[in-house]
């Protein structure tokens, strides 16, 4: 278990954070990281200046330092966290690069683009005591935490089994076209950390066919079905495609949970619903269908703007945060646990 953070930025200044990778996600932070309270970005960085240029007159950010050598900038700013909005490729070296200066690391998921790498990142930023954590946007859904409260409050009894259906026709048109594993590698760790979630579970095994359909307009791996062993002997089961034409489920996945009590279902919007045993008839049980309870006044929600401030709050005041790399580093163990069954045919333990 992580150890929680001590306080790092005195009560008297911002938080000071520097935008790392300006791409097209970074309009995405630097929007909600304009709504958080006592922080400030010092600077952007990108291997093309003109696109820190293109952000730092987008957003106002006059007093912030532009340039393409992260060193050089980490150096002339002195800031307390970076936000890694560079490729995945990338995320190794710039969190290593900002742990070498001192600097906390607020990333882009996936952690990394394999899992040695995941591994190295997560050792040193805990070795040096730095804030590290990854944006897992979708966790901070008003809804799935009523689904997560739900579940934790037993009212469905034991959880059995979790199953997910994730089917979008979406035409990007660029580099997802061509991509191998796209499903897997480019969304689906959003679902299989959703589940974790929901679950409050750990993955174990998972066995998982992938495949490209006929009429799929990407080059590998639109289509993949997968079912996982978790802990507390539940079994999560994910069905998705990128190049379903047609009903398209909502982003965040619909859901079925099935229990020991009852069963709640969730369409990923704002419908979540649970039917529970009544009374257990001689061959079908009586159910009453229950709406779940609103979303708590201290749940964490707000999507990227909730976990910039919750990053500020812990670096302000210490504790840890909930995406912690060192938990998260499980979503993408389950994605590339699952891409190694899909090549090789067979079940594969999810190892970390």
């Amino acid at each position: 278990m992580t150890p929680p953070l001590s306080p790092t930025v005195p009560g008297g200044r911002p938080v000071r954070a520097v935008m790392v990778g300006c791409g097209g996600m970074s309009a995405t932070w630097l929007r909600a990281a304009a709504n958080v309270e006592g922080l400030e970005v010092v600077g952007l960085v990108d291997l093309n200046e003109s696109a820190a240029l293109a952000r730092q007159a987008e957003f106002g950010l006059t007093r912030a330092q532009t340039g393409s050598d992260l060193d050089a900038v980490l150096t002339a700013t002195t800031p307390d966290v970076i936000f890694d909005c560079t490729i995945p490729e990338a995320h190794h070296d710039t969190a290593l690069t900002a742990f070498r200066h001192g600097v906390g690391v607020l990333g882009e998921k996936p952690l990394a683009d394999t899992l040695g790498r995941a591994q190295e990142m997560v050792a040193v930023g805990q070795q040096a005591g730095l804030f590290h954590a990854i944006i897992q946007n979708r966790r901070y859904d008003p809804n799935i935490r009523r689904v997560r409260n739900f579940v934790e409050g037993g009212r469905m009894g034991d959880l059995t089994a979790v199953h997910a259906d994730f089917f979008i026709g979406a035409h990007f048109g660029g580099f997802r076209d061509a991509m191998q594993h796209v499903l897997l590698l480019d969304m689906a760790i959003h679902t299989f950390d959703a589940a974790r979630l929901i679950s409050g579970e750990d993955p174990v095994r998972v066995h998982c066919h992938e495949w490209n359909p006929q009429g799929s307009w990407y080059t590998h791996g639109a289509n993949a079905v997968a079912t996982f062993e978790l802990t507390g002997s539940v079994i999560f089961t994910y069905r998705g495609s990128w190049c379903a034409e047609g009903f398209p489920t909502t982003w965040e996945s619909d859901w079925r949970l099935t229990g020991t009590g009852g069963t709640v279902r969730w369409d990923g919007d704002d419908h979540p619903r649970a039917a529970l045993v009544k009374a257990t008839g001689a061959f079908f049980s009586e159910f009453e269908e229950v709406n779940l309870p609103p979303v708590a006044p201290d749940a964490r929600i707000g999507g990227h703007e909730g976990l910039i401030r919750d990053a500020v709050r812990v670096l302000r005041h210490g504790g840890t945060p909930e995406t912690v790399a060192s938990n998260n580093i499980k979503s993408l163990a389950m994605v590339l646990a699952a891409i190694e069954s899909a090549e090789t045919g067979v079940s594969v333990p999810v190892e970390w």
